[in-house]
Formats: C-alpha cells, structure tokens, sequence
C-alpha cells in the first residue's frame, strides 16, 4: 500500500463532526468577512504566541507584505534574507519594491547563518527577514545581535514553524513582528488561505490592519494606501478550531520524527542535526539530505513511498528571479545543500505501519 507523502482528506475524515460543526456555526451567521471568528481567532492567537497584538490577513504572503509596507520598506530598500526559502518570502519582498540581498545558511539547521549577515549589511539596509525553515528555528539569539548593531528591524517568517520555540518563547517574538500561514498543508493549516502577522508592537499592527482594509481608519475612510487581504470568516473558524488540536498535533509530528531518527540507520542518508536544548522544532517537514537525490527518489518511488522537494531551486535560479543572482562562492552551504535535500512523509495522520514503511524504505537504499 502506498504510503502519501500528504492526505489532507485524512484531517477532514478523522474529524467530520467538529469541522462541519464549525461550517454551520460560520455559514448560519451571516457575517463571513471581519467578523466576530476573526476577533476571536486573534485573541486566541495573541494568548497562545503570549503575543500583545494579532492581525489575521489573507494569507502568508500578505503578512509579510503587509508587515513591510507598515514598516515602511519601499523602493531601493534592501532586505537580508536567505535563498533556499519558499518563493513567497521573495515575492513579498518585491512587491514592496524593494531588494532582497541573500545571505547564506548554517550548514546544520539550513537557516539563516548569523555569522554571514554583516557582509551583506549596506547603508540601503532596513531589514533582516530569517525563515524558520522545516519548522526549525533560526539562531535568533545571534541575529538579533546583528540587528541591533546596526539598527536594524527584523521580521520573522514562520510560514512553516507555528509552534516552535527558542528558550520557551515562541518563534516571531524574537524580533520585531513574526507572520505565520494557514495554508492548509501548515502545522496549523486551514481548508484554505489565511495568515497572520503577531508582534508586542501595538501600532505597527494597527497598521497592518488598516492595510488589509483598503487603509481604512473607518468605514469608507481610507487614511492610506492599502489593499483587500481579509481572512473570511470560514478559515478563521477553522484555524480556531485547528487551535484546539495543534498541541497534540505538533506532538505526534515531534513523535513520528523522533521514531525517524531513532529507527533510520543508512549512512547514505543524512538525517535533521539535534538542536541545542533550548530550541525546539514544530516539525513541519521531516528533510534528509542525500548525494545522489534522483537515485534515492527513485528508490522511494520504488518502494511506494511518497516524498517532495522542499525546494527544488535557490530562489534566484528561478525564471522570474534570475536578475538576483549572486555568485555562488557567497552562498556555499545554499548551493551546495539544494540538490540534496528530500522530504519524507510527515503528519499527524501518518498510521504506524506507514511510518515503519518509510523506516524500512530509507533503510533499504543503496543496499
């Protein structure tokens, strides 16, 4: 029996009752934009992230827009970020009209090396943007050194890391903002697209709130500039129920990986490093890294296993990205660690006999 690198039809089934419930709660109401779920979902997130304010906004990337038009990052404005994220983080970045520059990452973790930022840092400078890549925090401790040396703002994607933590506080408070996705696939994903921006800066997310309402300080009264990136009401119904659960998700996420890294034994197959004791993964992803990428996909492709690439490409060996392209003597470990990496199946929903089946598959490469 195949084993599904993802089955989002499992959630829905596992949990018919409760997820239909929230439907009919949000549908009878009448009200499916702004309204009362979306008030109740950022205060239930702002208690959770221990967070003084919440925005909720459309999606991912609205909140990292968004979070950078409030800050005031425009035209000609740098932002130092890494090169082996997701193309959202760019995107938003651009949208601003401003210019990521891409610093390289640890060779352990795969996310943004402190030690690499200072050469990067130019009088354009505005921000640092580090992406908890996987679910695994960035060495925030060190980057927000940096930031302050040279006064510097720093936004935290945690698109893939809901849940994670450094020291017992949550990733995204470490700096000055954090914006989070509900994509359904996420940690804490809805039935469609939505997304948050957290901070314990007030103002800047009043900010974002008038931005994600066309700039309005009231109804039919722009102040400013903004744009449409309401959360509907049904996804923040979801993502409040999702809530309740992802405790215990992110639990059996943290369980499926440890009995990976326990039970997997091919020295052909490089598993995640051990974190310092203070840092603490959500899991999102479960990456290996192997030399010869295209035989070990074909050997899981053998073998029934599903897998994906997380990512295939740096972000500038893309099409659309190709004018940011930096010579790779700068970025080592990106270059050298994007043709490796493969995720295997990780989800709360993964059954035992699936995750020894993965075990087993693993195991049996190159053998």
């Amino acid at each position: 029996m195949p084993v599904p690198f993802n089955d989002m039809t499992r959630k829905y089934l596992r949990y018919a009752d409760e997820i239909d419930s929230v439907a009919k709660r949000v549908l009878s109401s009448g009200r499916y934009t702004l309204g009362s779920e979306n008030d109740s979902l950022e205060a239930e997130l702002a208690s959770y992230y221990n967070a003084t304010a919440v925005a909720t906004v459309g999606s991912g990337t609205d909140a990292l827009f968004l979070t950078l038009i409030a800050l005031g990052v425009g035209v000609g404005d740098e932002v130092i970020t890494v090169a082996n994220t997701c193309t959202p983080t760019i995107a938003a970045i651009r949208l601003t009209g401003a210019n990521p520059v891409f610093v390289d990452v640890d060779s352990e973790r795969l996310t943004m090396n402190p030690e690499d930022i200072e050469r990067c840092v130019t009088e354009k400078t505005k921000v640092i943007l580090p992406v908890h890549l996987y679910g695994t925090p960035a060495n925030m401790e060190k980057i927000i050194v940096v930031a302050k040396k040279h006064g510097l703002l720093v936004i935290e994607d945690c698109a893939q890391s809901f849940g994670a933590t450094i020291a017992g506080r949550h990733v995204g408070l470490w700096g000055d903002v954090g914006c989070v996705s509900f994509y359904p696939t996420k940690n804490l994903g809805g039935f469609g697209d939505g997304g948050a921006v957290f901070s314990d800066n007030q103002a800047l997310v009043e900010k974002v709130r008038q931005l994600r309402m066309y700039g309005e300080i009231h109804r039919y009264e722009s102040i400013t500039e903004g744009t449409n990136s309401r959360m509907d009401e049904l996804q923040a119904g979801f993502v409040r129920w999702g809530l309740l659960h992802i405790d215990e998700w992110n639990k059996t996420r943290s369980d499926i990986a440890q009995t990976y890294i326990k039970s997997i034994h091919n020295a052909l197959v490089q598993l995640p490093v051990d974190l310092d004791t203070e840092s603490h993964r959500a899991w999102h992803l479960f990456v290996v890294r192997v030399s010869d990428r295209t035989a070990f996909t074909r050997h899981l492709e053998e073998n029934c296993i599903g897998y994906a690439i997380h990512y295939p490409k740096l972000v500038y060996d893309q099409p659309a990205y190709e004018f940011l392209r930096v010579d790779s003597e700068h970025l080592p470990v990106s270059t050298s660690s994007v043709g490796t990496v493969v995720s295997l199946p990780l989800y709360p929903e993964l059954t035992e006999e699936e995750v020894y089946k993965v075990i087993e598959a693993v195991n049996s490469y190159g053998k």
